[in-house]
């Protein structure tokens, strides 16, 4: 149809713009085909998701209103909110999910201010860039098992490449080490160190995108009428990526709420449950005393934590949407 004949087929309304006419029962009927064929070409991705996501994530949900143990011969039964009841005077848990949110809440925005400078290095016209850019992604490689031993061995208190480093800079005694991964006051900020190290690759990566899709002539422009470089970051730069970091420090913050792998090699919550995550809590719960319903509740409230941040994240990017 030709912009013509289509500006004649369109009903005016009264404040004189056009509007489509109304599809005809054929026109309706081709596009319910088309809708149901999406769907159908989506099923084999729907599937796994559904299978091994949204069934497991449901079959959890309901172990938390259940008195669930392992060995039991009696079946399971239901107790209803007796789990999240005596989940509420749990001082352990709620130890244990401070800690989480100190851990999170560093790790993130410490992976968030490292990664951002390192982006903006990279995102320069150096020699052997593409070199620097390779470097910057090996811990993103490497599995978080792998990268746990690698830390461990870094951290050890007599053959430690790090009190080897002290020592040798004369920043330890002679004879004196430091055991870093069992010291109540060093622990939790050690296995912090690890998290950053270990997830600023990503986050390096996407902010990298987003700084890549800056038009270099808007910082040109900038540039030209004499901002300098922090004027420039703040007026030009930072709006453009301003959605991009929002959603990499959303994602990451509630990546790093739910680790368990990299912790749990590290120090298995120790010492003296300094380290111990609420996934680390839950998976003790479990898989040490056989509390299946009960930590089934605490998996409950981890997830109702996570909802709660998607949520938010999802309504200020629509916020953003709108606006723009």
């Amino acid at each position: 149809m030709t912009s013509t004949a289509y500006r004649d087929s369109v009903v005016p309304d009264k404040g004189g713009r056009g509007t489509p006419p109304p599809r005809t029962p054929e026109q309706r009927r081709r596009a319910l085909g088309l809708d149901r064929g999406a769907w159908f070409l989506l099923l084999p991705a729907l599937l796994p998701i559904l299978v091994l996501s949204v069934v497991p994530l449901l079959y959890g949900i309901s172990l938390a209103f259940t008195d669930a143990q392992a060995g039991r011969t009696e079946p399971t039964g239901f107790v209803g909110l007796a789990n999240l009841a005596d989940l509420r005077h749990d001082d352990l848990f709620w130890d244990s999910f401070r800690v989480g949110l100190v851990w999170a809440f560093s790790v993130t925005s410490l992976q968030f201010l490292l990664a951002l400078g390192l982006a903006l290095l990279l995102n320069q016209n150096l020699r052997f860039r593409w070199l620097a850019r390779t470097l910057a992604l090996v811990p993103w490689a490497m599995p978080e098992v792998v990268v746990g031993i690698m830390w461990r061995l870094v951290y050890h208190q007599d053959a430690g490449i790090l009190n080897e480093t002290l020592s040798r800079l004369g920043l330890l005694g002679d004879g004196e080490t430091v055991d870093w991964l069992t010291d109540l006051s060093l622990a939790l900020p050690a296995v912090i160190v690890v998290g950053v190290w270990a997830g600023m690759p990503q986050t390096t990566v996407v902010l990298l995108a987003g700084l890549q899709n800056v038009p270099h002539e808007l910082r040109e422009a900038a540039h030209l009428d004499g901002a300098g470089v922090w004027r420039r970051f703040t007026t030009v730069t930072w709006p453009a990526i301003r959605p991009v970091v929002f959603a990499i420090t959303a994602l990451n913050f509630i990546w790093n709420f739910n680790s368990f792998a990299l912790v749990y090699v590290l120090t298995q919550g120790g010492p003296g449950g300094e380290t111990r995550l609420p996934a680390l809590f839950a998976y003790e719960e479990a898989f040490r005393y056989g509390q299946f319903g009960y930590a089934a509740a605490m998996g409950l409230v981890m997830v109702a934590v996570v909802a709660v941040l998607l949520t938010v994240f999802l309504r200020n990017r629509l916020r953003e949407e709108d606006a723009a």
